[in-house]
Formats: structure tokens, C-alpha cells, sequence
């Protein structure tokens, strides 16, 4: 079986950004201390209790991706003062998105942000690559439209179904299928993370326990691509009002302002960044 290599909370950044352009992905334990995973899923406990395990997709296909043992909690940035704070403004999804994004576009933003509770009896999930949710013919134009993560918000571990990736596989011709010595499984501490490319091959494994494992999936991508999860009608807008400008940003409230490279000047309202009109008070 394939490796993944580890790094610890405190490595430098740039050595993190330098195995992802080379495997694309590597786990880095301790992504979120104690406290903070304990904090963020005592907020989560309340909503996932209370979830069935389906999703009420309008899209069989959607459905049967998932899995119907997996429960789910989709706009945490409306439920989690931590998902703010410590996972959404977390400094090392900085520096990816500056390094993998910005060469394609003026500011970068959450795409998906998400908890999903995988219960006894889920399968393996098919190994894809994210972001091919967009048009794949701009893979020959734009190398990284996002990266990505899973979160273990409590352990991981191949018996419950631990995240596969493939590493190397960002690098393969789309219609290579990987060998199963090529799959890797990122068992992994609790508040431990899978960082990945948008273009690696991934997918979560089978829980043959019976036991529930507890991860967050976090994307980011270019800024004037459609994103996965409309942030922006999953949050009421007082509750955005509090957050940070960056987390107003990466949430998709603010501008793509593109003029300055020859491009448009994109989500404004009545011609102004709404986040000026949030901090008003006019929206």
C-alpha cells in the first residue's frame, strides 16, 4: 500500500506546499489542537443528532455518493463560532490558497464546508478527483481550480473507513485508474488533516466497525468559479455581520474585483462591494 507523507502543525508552511505540488497530498497531524476539535464538536453534537442519515438531494447520483450511512451538517460557518475562527481562517489554507489559486485569480474562496458522520456499514466511496464538479476542459489551462482537506474530528482509522488518496495521481492523464498498492489510507489522530489537490484522486474508505467517524471537508477555489455550497443564502446575514472581513470574504460576501488584471468586477450590488453595504447596514 501507498504512504502519505506526514508533517507536524509546526512545519514550514513551504515544505507542506512543496510535497503537495510533488504527491499531491499530505497528512499534517495536530492540523487543530484539542481543544479546538473538542469546542467544534460540541457545537456539532446538537445538529448531528438530530440529522438522518440522508441528504434530501433532488440528484439520485448525489445521494448514492454520499451513502446512505453518512449523516450530514452542510453551512457550518452558520452553526460554529470555531469553524470561523480556528478552521475557516486557519493560516496554512492561506498559504495554499496564495500558492495554488492566486495565479488564477484576484481572491480565492470557500467552496464547500461540510461535516460528514459516516456510519457502520459505509462502503467505499468511488475515488475521484473534486474538482472535476467543474468544466474539465480547463484542466489544460488552469492546473489548480482548489485544493481541499478532510478534517478527523475523531480518529481515523482503516477499519472506519479512513480517507484514500492516491498520491501522484494529480500528475496521471484523467483516464488512469490507480493499482490498489497506489491507494493510500490516512489513518490519523483526532484533529489531524488530509491536505489535498483538487486534482488527486481520493475517497473515503469502508466503516466495518461499528463505531461513527466524525470528519470535516473543506474546499477552496477560484474566485469567480460557482461554488459547491451557496455560502451566501446558508448564513443569515446578521450572524456574517460579526465574522471577520476575511471569513466575509472567503464566505463569498465580498467582491471579485479581476480589473486590475485585465478582468471583471465580479458579486457587486448596485455597482458597491456589499461588504460596505453589510457594515452600513443597507443589506
Amino acid at each position: 500500500m501507498a504512504d502519505v507523507r506526514r508533517f507536524s502543525r509546526d512545519t514550514a508552511p513551504g515544505m507542506i506546499v512543496d510535497t503537495l505540488e510533488r504527491d499531491g497530498a499530505v497528512i499534517v497531524e495536530g492540523f487543530l489542537d484539542a481543544r479546538t476539535c473538542a469546542r467544534i464538536n460540541a457545537e456539532l453534537d446538537p445538529l448531528l443528532a438530530g440529522r438522518a442519515p440522508n441528504h434530501g438531494s433532488p440528484n439520485a447520483a448525489v445521494e448514492f455518493f454520499h451513502g446512505a450511512q453518512t449523516r450530514h451538517v452542510t453551512g457550518v460557518a452558520a452553526h460554529s463560532d470555531t469553524f470561523v475562527a480556528d478552521v475557516l481562517l486557519h493560516p496554512l489554507y492561506q498559504v495554499m490558497g496564495d500558492h495554488f489559486l492566486l495565479p488564477a485569480c484576484a481572491d480565492y474562496q470557500l467552496n464547500i464546508g461540510h461535516v460528514l458522520q459516516r456510519g457502520p456499514g459505509a462502503e467505499d466511496q468511488l475515488l475521484h478527483r473534486d474538482q472535476d464538479v467543474w468544466p474539465r476542459y480547463l484542466a489544460p489551462v488552469i492546473a489548480h481550480r482548489q485544493f481541499a482537506s478532510v478534517i478527523a474530528l475523531g480518529d481515523f482509522t482503516a477499519e472506519m473507513g479512513a480517507t484514500r488518496v492516491v498520491p501522484g495521481s494529480h500528475l496521471w492523464p484523467e483516464e488512469r485508474q490507480p493499482r490498489p498498492e497506489e491507494i493510500a489510507q490516512a489513518d490519523m489522530a483526532a484533529g489531524s488533516a488530509v491536505l489535498y489537490l483538487g486534482s488527486t484522486l481520493h475517497g473515503a474508505g469502508a466503516n466495518t466497525t461499528d463505531r461513527q467517524r466524525r470528519g470535516m471537508h473543506m474546499s477552496f477555489c477560484l474566485g469567480w468559479l460557482r461554488t459547491e455550497e451557496n455560502n451566501c443564502l446558508s448564513i443569515p446575514l446578521d450572524r456574517v455581520r460579526t465574522m471577520p472581513r476575511r471569513a466575509q470574504e472567503l464566505l463569498g460576501f465580498g467582491l471579485h474585483d479581476g480589473v486590475g488584471r485585465g478582468e471583471g468586477f465580479l458579486g457587486a450590488v448596485d455597482n458597491q462591494n456589499p461588504l460596505e453595504l453589510l457594515a452600513s447596514g443597507a443589506l
